[in-house]
């Protein structure tokens, strides 16, 4: 099967196209290469292009004939989302409708969606289950729980058949050591701990910004 992997030259992307090529399937991957990199691509096609070029969409999934899509293109910084949140609705709420309009016109009914733990907003309780109550309190946050209710209208209306995944802290390489994180800057949790931990940064910042004093608590990490 050809599936159609938006954002496919990023991280969580380039691990899908490659645990896809050793499932029988044939990656074709869609990136404007913003936030990607091209040397990621090393499973199946890159076709680069931007989500909102409905024409262009149109002709990948024709041209390559697209079963299926894995839909991880988007802005995805809570930080930066506070500061600029016409260009993350625009980017992950538009384009992504240009997307889902692109395929239903291709008659491809089958998608799974790269959501974010960030659509719970605050927790009411621990551990978080499915079905704990979505209350988004940043605008990345707000643009992933919108496309979800956009997929489930559409599933209703147009027989759209889709999933969420919603991550909490992605972390980690390849096994063969390929592929791995390659952000800039880093501010994943995980791999910032590690950075501290090998002196790489001073110490990470929990509830702050990049100031341990008066903004939030620095905490040393050691190995």
């Amino acid at each position: 099967m050809r599936i159609l992997v938006t954002g496919g030259a990023g991280y969580i992307g380039s691990h899908t196209a490659k645990a896809l090529v050793q499932a029988g399937h044939e990656p074709v991957v869609f990136d404007n290469l913003s936030e990607g990199h091209r040397g990621s691509v090393k499973w199946g096609p890159l076709v680069e292009g931007d989500l909102s070029d409905g024409a262009l969409l149109r002709h990948v999934v024709a041209t390559y004939g697209i079963k299926a899509v894995i839909h991880f293109a988007a802005h995805a910084y809570v930080a930066e989302s506070m500061h600029r949140p016409r260009e993350y609705f625009r980017n992950n709420v538009t384009n992504t409708l240009c997307l889902l309009d692109a395929l239903l016109e291709a008659g491809v009914c089958r998608i799974v969606f790269s959501s974010s733990c960030a659509t719970y907003g605050i927790p009411s309780n621990v551990p978080i289950t499915e079905i704990h109550p979505q209350n988004p309190i940043n605008p990345y946050g707000e643009s992933k729980r919108v496309v979800e209710r956009f997929l489930y209208w559409y599933g209703r209306a147009y027989g759209l058949d889709w999933m969420a995944l919603r991550y909490f802290n992605a972390a980690g390489a390849d096994p063969d050591g390929e592929i791995g994180e390659d952000h800039h800057p880093e501010t994943h949790l995980i791999p910032t701990a590690i950075h501290a931990a090998l002196g790489k940064r001073p110490f990470v910042a929990v509830y702050g910004t990049a100031c341990p004093e008066p903004h939030g608590t620095a905490i040393r990490v050691s190995l």
